[in-house]
């Protein structure tokens, strides 16, 4: 598999940055802690399971692909 330019917590960042959303927010939209996706945007955690994507996807009204 190809290694995108961006990684996962950069799009992440960047997607929810253009939404005008916070981290707190975005957590409490898709019920994954604010904790998890700070560190999903700085690097700390990679590779998110399908299920905790989906639910950031839908709580960022964005395709999973996107992110």
């Amino acid at each position: 598999m190809a290694s995108d330019a961006k990684s996962f917590g950069e799009n992440l960042k960047s997607i929810r940055e253009s939404k005008k959303m916070t981290q707190r927010t975005l957590a409490r939209k898709s019920g994954v802690s604010a904790i998890y996706i700070s560190e999903l945007e700085t690097g700390k955690k990679t590779n998110p399971s399908l299920e905790v994507s989906k639910k950031l996807a839908a709580a960022l009204k964005v395709n999973l692909d996107s992110l």
